[in-house]
């Protein structure tokens, strides 16, 4: 029988979302995806870390339609290439293993695993502010900048790949406001939610 399942996390940026995928993961005793996949992509495709984030963050984005005429279709090929790597490392590490892989619309990728579950963290946006400046220690003007910016990538690469938004209800089957509980509370309440899902006892977690 298969005991595998696969947790993913997308998050508004400011909800502290990935330190809690990080607690989450020790609590289940299961490897933690996020930042991993860039550098296996970077290292798959030959390319510089620098060059794959620098191309997730620009797909769809007015930043990237303004620049298509002069790059003519370079720029869109290799983002395909990039999505399509990332896609294939995502599945081929849910075949293998019980995880949590956060972002890279690993919920739309991995939407037809039947032993996947799929979790959106969001805050309202004085908390996410509050927590860019006190947890990730931002400067004010920054930490709005950030918030508008990275909000509008995710949103911008989620709908260009998956044809729908990253906090689209429809495609998750939770959402969580991490301003209630913070991270432990959080990470915590999903941890017994996930038990429950996939039938998980505190001895045989993972």
């Amino acid at each position: 029988m298969d005991h595998r399942f696969i947790v993913t996390i997308s998050r508004q940026f400011g909800s502290l979302g990935r330190p809690i995928a990080i607690k989450l993961s020790e609590l289940l005793g299961v490897n933690f995806y996020d930042r991993d996949i860039v550098e296996m992509t970077a290292k798959n495709l030959g390319m510089p870390v620098s060059e794959i984030k620098k191309h997730e963050e620009s797909v769809g984005s007015g930043e990237y339609l303004r620049m298509m005429f002069p790059l003519g279709r370079s720029a869109t090929e290799t983002q395909d290439m990039i999505f399509n790597e990332q896609t294939r490392i995502i599945r081929d590490i849910a075949d293998r293993e019980s995880c949590i892989i956060v972002g890279r619309c690993s919920d739309f990728i991995l939407g037809n695993e039947k032993n996947a579950m799929h979790i959106f963290i969001y805050a309202p946006y004085e908390d996410r502010l509050r927590n860019s400046i006190d947890v990730l220690r931002m400067g004010k003007d920054e930490a709005e900048k950030m918030i508008k910016k990275v909000d509008r990538a995710r949103k911008a690469y989620h709908l260009h790949y998956a044809g729908y938004a990253p906090e689209d209800l429809l495609h998750h089957d939770l959402l969580l406001n991490s301003s209630l509980l913070g991270i432990n509370g959080s990470a915590e309440s999903l941890y017994q939610t996930i038990k429950i899902r996939f039938g998980l006892d505190d001895k045989e977690d993972a």
